[in-house]
């Protein structure tokens, strides 16, 4: 009776799991992403899970697609953006998801589309030299630079995976020996400068490799990707993971470019976790995977834009595939935090794999609507050891309507880094108010230099003008120079995120030669208003006379000043002739013969105004990138700029929502601003007192202590008034 049981629940197994599938099992492939175990779980529950079937409709119909065309593995001729360049990304993201579909249906023509596939690189791979539309240091084979190439590995070596029990040994042998060996020797040995770097194109070397190790069942491969070409670990995966965040996750090239570095981090982490779980790789460092990626997400708008600092791109959200892979992988990982759900239900796709399985379960299993991701104000240290200056993330309370103001103080940020130090960007209801230009780039739009990083990223993008902080004599901070900007980094002086008035002041000595920058940002709820107000206090000191421009790159449409300019409607030159300003139009200048001057603009449904203490010398110019542009390769956004002069000086300015405009109904109220008078009662060495009024007959009154930061008590005579308070700044409201 025992034996006949055995019998047919072997028989019962048989049913579920494919030949090739229990050899698979045997010979532990595939390992890296999905498991033959999670194909047979998978092809049982696709039907009762939509998000499931979806990722798995979409996965087949991209495989599909691919076999129903004829095979081509051109040789490499096009940059980003061209034919040959984005057939080798079709090609391995076809192969990706046709190794899914046959881990989870064993249906053989996937199978046999993935070997053809690496069989033609396998004759293709060895007689490539350096792409011939390569530039730099790190020229690819397959593609115009290296890290494409460390994609296509990434992604064929997964894919490989998948069917490394279906191929017998004479095609393993041609395509180990013929794709897989020559691209990972080219990497690790003709690049390996570039392989051993600490920076995400090393993560991505270091990840195509180590998981092509893996597969292949290559210890040297894998010993290499982990610890560096000598394998000394002084380079490779950990030492990324050692070096590329600080302890509490921030990534030192900027949130841009986290997204981009957690797939392969993740990735590879995963495929680790599978093989060799003994490295206990998630718990690495006090779990640094788990806190990069929700510094990553906190580093995003409502809309889920990453903030646009350094080389950012714009326009990518946590909706990208690198953050699908990150999230499934963390919610298997990490716990299950039900906070990651609500992004992954707006990421509409889930991983094919254990991981994905999960998130996919928990959705459809959760009672009621999904808790929104839990934005909150947070700081971050920057450098390894968290002692490279940071980011502070001031966010009011109100998630319905939710303002984010972002100050960055943190290091340059490797090569794409931008001279932006004291910088300061501003979110309001999910719209961008106070912006970053990000990079100049169209990512593969092969018309724009090939997708490749346009001349203009560092003639004006890079540069500081085209940021919202200081800028010294027209030129750009530490001389616009890398090497320069990399040595040093600001430093944040205090901090307090508490409800109802969050401050974060930082300071710089570094930026300009014998100037000292030192700026204070104020977010202050109040009761007068639905929408939090910012106060931006900027002071500057040198012992010699320096010109002093401070530009706000507004998005929005110019209501009004109430300064008068002169507008150059017919004619128009550029601001400056180098350091980003030949990039910029002056379209108008303006002056006052009041101590405020106020530029008012509309955003979506509010008002804005930037109001700001001034006096007869003070210069305004209305300005807008395009100048100097012969190919059109700058976005026209519009700037509005301070000029002051003096060795001295304390710029003041109050960032106001106030009002609503409804084109629908016609209507529009609280068009005005309410501030009356900014004037500034005391800049000396110790103290700065800015006194604020509000039509209403409200005063607001700041004081800062500029030369301590510890919490002690402080006395200051103002105005015939003794006010009296602890710690280094003091906001005192009058009626």
């Amino acid at each position: 009776m025992l034996k006949r049981l055995l019998t047919n629940f072997f028989l019962f197994l048989l049913m579920l799991v494919s030949p090739s599938q229990l050899i698979a099992q045997g010979n532990q492939h595939p390992s890296l992403l999905i498991t033959n175990a999670d194909g047979i779980l998978i092809k049982k529950n696709v039907k009762q899970s939509l998000l499931l079937k979806k990722s798995f409709d979409e996965a087949k119909k991209i495989a599909d697609k691919a076999i129903d065309e004829k095979m081509d593995v051109p040789f490499p001729k096009d940059p980003a953006g061209g034919y040959t360049h984005d057939r080798h990304k079709n090609n391995y993201t076809a192969m990706y998801n046709a190794g899914l579909v046959y881990t989870i249906t064993g249906e053989i023509k996937y199978a046999d589309f993935i070997t053809g596939m690496l069989l033609k690189y396998a004759e293709l791979i060895p007689i490539l030299k350096n792409h011939p539309q390569a530039k730099g240091s790190s020229p690819g084979r397959l593609f115009h630079q290296a890290l494409n190439d460390a994609n296509w590995l990434v992604y064929s070596a997964m894919a490989y995976d998948c069917i490394y029990n279906y191929a017998n040994a004479v095609q393993r042998k041609k395509i180990e020996d013929g794709a897989f060996r020559p691209l990972c020797k080219f990497l690790t040995i003709d690049l390996k400068d570039w392989f051993n770097l600490i920076h995400n194109h090393a993560v991505w070397a270091c990840a195509a490799v180590g998981m092509t190790g893996l597969v292949i069942g290559d210890d040297t491969m894998v010993q290499q990707a982990l610890y560096g070409t000598n394998k000394d670990g002084q380079s490779g995966f950990i030492a990324q993971l050692d070096n590329l965040f600080s302890p509490d996750g921030y990534y030192t090239e900027g949130p841009y470019y986290a997204r981009y570095a957690l797939l392969p981090f993740y990735l590879f982490a995963e495929a680790l976790q599978n093989n060799r779980p003994q490295l206990k790789i998630f718990e690495h460092r006090n779990q640094i995977l788990k806190k990069a990626l929700y510094a990553a997400l906190q580093q995003t708008n409502t809309n889920g834009a990453f903030f646009s600092l350094n080389d950012a791109i714009k326009d990518k959200t946590y909706i990208s595939s690198e953050m699908v892979f990150a999230i499934n992988i963390a919610f298997k990982e990490y716990g299950q935090d039900e906070a990651l759900l609500n992004i992954a239900a707006k990421q509409k796709k889930v991983l094919l794999n254990s991981c994905g399985m999960k998130v996919a379960d928990a959705i459809s299993n959760f009672k009621g609507s999904l808790p929104e991701f839990p934005y909150a104000s947070v700081e971050y240290t920057d450098g390894a050891d968290g002692k490279q200056g940071g980011i502070s993330i001031l966010r009011s309370n109100n998630t319905k309507s939710l303002a984010t103001l972002v100050v960055k103080y943190a290091s340059h940020g490797l090569t794409h880094g931008h001279y932006d130090e004291l910088n300061m960007l501003l979110y309001d209801n999910g719209n961008e108010i106070l912006q970053d230009y990000g990079a100049a780039r169209f990512l593969n739009v092969e018309q724009k230099d090939g997708g490749r990083y346009l001349p203009e990223n560092k003639s004006f993008a890079m540069q500081t003008i085209a940021h919202n902080t200081m800028v010294v004599d027209e030129k750009s901070q530490f001389d616009g120079k890398e090497n320069i900007a990399s040595s040093y980094h600001s430093s944040k002086y205090f901090s307090s995120l508490n409800d109802k008035i969050q401050v974060v002041s930082a300071k710089d000595s570094n930026a300009y030669k014998g100037v000292v920058l030192q700026r204070t940002l104020f977010m202050v709820s109040d009761e007068k208003s639905n929408k939090p107000i910012c106060i931006d206090i900027f002071k500057v000191a040198s012992a010699e006379e320096h010109q002093y421009d401070l530009p706000f790159w507004y998005n929005g449409q110019l209501i009004a000043t109430s300064f008068k300019y002169d507008a150059f409607t017919e004619t128009q030159q550029p601001l400056g002739s180098k350091n980003g300003y030949q990039h910029i139009w002056k379209e108008a200048t303006g002056k006052t013969n009041t101590s405020l001057g106020t530029l008012t603009f509309l955003n979506g449904n509010s008002y804005y105004s930037i109001c700001s203490n001034a006096d007869e010398q003070t210069a305004f110019y209305l300005a807008r990138v395009g100048a100097s542009d012969p190919n059109f390769n700058l976005r026209r956004e519009t700037g509005y700029i301070i000029r002051k002069k003096g060795r001295n000086q304390l710029f003041v300015s109050v960032i106001e929502p106030h009002g609503n405009f409804n084109p629908v109904s016609e209507s529009s109220s609280g068009s005005q601003s309410s501030i009356k008078e900014i004037a500034t009662e005391l800049d000396n060495d110790k103290y700065s007192v800015v006194k604020i009024i509000f039509t209403n007959g409200t005063e607001w009154k700041i004081f800062i202590v500029n030369n301590d930061n510890a919490d002690i008590k402080h006395s200051l005579e103002i105005s015939g008034k003794i006010f009296s308070w602890a710690g280094p700044y003091f906001l005192n409201k009058t009626k």
